[in-house]
């Protein structure tokens, strides 16, 4: 646990679009993208801890275009607003890590998006985290690159280790934008390691690059990039905040209602916290990696009792 940082950078992105624009403006894109019924049955079906004052938020970053289920989550991130004790923090969880899967058994947890959607995820978090999960945010790729471009791009440390593999997944990424939108953005290698400015393709092949160190760096990149686009939200003004809006709604489904993702989005800026606590599951203390079998793949094999303790005690305290 250590405090500092993607497609996971999308709920950060949304708290704060939603205070920028027009109150009606801001309203009705967000209904376009509110899962009404969905909201409204898991509601009723609530049953895992809940501690007023504390919302968690589950992020789904989907590699690929298709929204609903068919593409693996590949950036998988739990956002904690606490307004008891006025902190953001941030949980990434390894997409290698092996649960149970209900109705498929034991996988990696990057697979349960692709086989159901966001449903079987949720019910993946409650059996194998014992975290009522009922309130989400999944993004594609093609928003995120969007809106990074849009706010400017973030500053990142660029791993001189890493330099050939982001260039080799630039050549990936750049193809997510559409025709027209190649015949106006040029693609840029990275020629130097270091901090430096990434705009949105050259931000999201440093986040995706898995095999120059291991899956932790990796989830703590995604982290990196999501803390930066939250610091240079904070300096921008509401025509930005509404072209994000425009970018991220149509590529985003959610439960979380309007006006509700509006007053998330005031209390995360009243807070404005820019020491975001972190946390990586599994731990590295508690937690072994291998193969178990020739279909499992190589994932990640966790001890329950030490790791949800100390994961619930970083979201909800003592």
């Amino acid at each position: 646990m250590t405090k500092l940082k993607k497609i996971t950078l999308v709920l950060i992105t949304l708290l704060v679009v939603m205070i920028g624009g027009i109150f009606g403006y801001v309203y009705s894109k967000l209904n376009s993208i509110y899962v009404k019924d969905e909201a409204t049955k898991k509601e009723e079906a609530v049953e895992g801890k809940v501690v007023d004052g504390i919302t968690n938020i589950l992020l789904v970053g989907v590699d690929g275009e298709m929204i609903d289920k068919g593409n693996r989550s590949d950036g998988t991130m739990v956002v904690t607003i606490d307004s008891i004790n006025n902190e953001i923090k941030l949980t990434s969880i390894a997409r290698d890590t092996l649960v149970n899967i209900p109705g498929y058994g034991n996988e990696k947890l990057t697979h349960a998006y692709a086989y159901e959607g966001i449903d079987l995820l949720k019910e993946v978090f409650k059996e194998n985290f014992d975290l009522e999960i009922d309130k989400y945010v999944a993004v594609n790729f093609s928003s995120f690159m969007e809106i990074i471009d849009e706010i400017g791009g973030v500053v990142v440390e660029v791993p001189e280790n890493g330099l050939d593999a982001i260039n080799s997944m630039i050549d990936v990424c750049y193809q997510y934008y559409s025709e027209d939108d190649r015949e106006n953005i040029q693609k840029i290698h990275l020629t130097k390691a270091g901090k430096q400015r990434l705009n949105g393709y050259q931000a999201l092949a440093f986040s995706r690059i898995r095999y120059t160190d291991d899956a932790f760096h990796r989830d703590a990149r995604h982290r990196e990039v999501a803390e930066a686009a939250y610091e240079e939200f904070l300096t921008k003004g509401q025509e930005e905040y509404k072209k994000c809006a425009d970018i991220l709604l149509d590529n985003t489904k959610t439960n979380i209602s309007p006006m509700e993702m509006m007053n998330l989005g005031f209390t995360a800026l009243k807070i404005a916290d820019k020491d975001i606590e972190q946390f990586q599951f599994p731990l590295e203390e508690h937690r072994t990696g291998g193969i178990v079998d020739k279909q499992t793949g190589w994932v990640l094999q966790w001890d329950k009792e030490p790791n949800l303790e100390a994961w619930h005690k970083f979201i909800y305290g003592e």
